[in-house]
């Protein structure tokens, strides 16, 4: 696990480090010293912890004007003991939410496990963003992952399953992925309509 670093090719346009905006502003990063762990694995060192023990974040993209963010997670997302979206819900989300963020892309591709419990804190997060046009959207979740998630009844409030998997983010920009995950979210409305 510890070869594996946050998506770095869209440090050209965004650096939440660098953001006076972003909760992480001003954090400073070791390239050599390993310290974080999930469970007896050590991560890489650029991953941002948000005080889960197994779930860590970066955030890979911010555009205040349109006012969504674009978080890669990587670890297990345990709410069933570690209560970790009450974690992502009161220290980022919320942060984000009151720099007008209303849109999220969570890059699930390394979430390798979903524990779930309630969902009134998707709940909550959906209706803090739905007024606004807001939405929650995972990209790339595995099979296992999604089957846990639907036994929450997270469908109500995250958009998530076969449509949003399979997307080869890496290779666009953050403004096309955007693009691609409203189409596809544009698409699921009409289909309801």
């Amino acid at each position: 696990m510890h070869d594996i670093e946050p998506y770095f090719r869209w440090r050209s346009h965004y650096v939440a480090s660098e953001d006076p905006r972003s909760p992480f502003h001003g954090r400073v990063y070791s390239e050599f010293q390993f310290t974080e762990k999930i469970y007896n694995y050590y991560i890489h060192p650029q991953w941002d912890g948000f005080g889960s023990a197994t779930l860590y974040l970066k955030i890979l993209y911010v555009d205040y004007d349109e006012g969504y963010a674009m978080i890669e997670l990587i670890g297990e997302w345990n709410d069933a003991i570690g209560n970790d979206i009450m974690l992502l819900k009161r220290d980022l989300v919320d942060y984000l939410i009151q720099e007008h963020i209303h849109r999220f892309v969570l890059l699930c591709d390394n979430v390798l496990n979903f524990h779930g419990s309630d969902d009134c804190y998707y709940e909550e997060w959906y209706d803090d963003v739905k007024d606004d046009g807001g939405w929650i959207c995972l990209i790339n979740t595995l099979q296992h992952v999604e089957e846990e998630m639907v036994e929450t009844q997270l469908p109500y409030y995250v958009n998530f399953g076969e449509q949003y998997n399979d997307l080869l983010w890496q290779g666009m920009t953050p403004k096309n992925l955007y693009r691609q995950v409203r189409r596809l979210l544009e698409g699921e409305v009409k289909k309801l309509v």
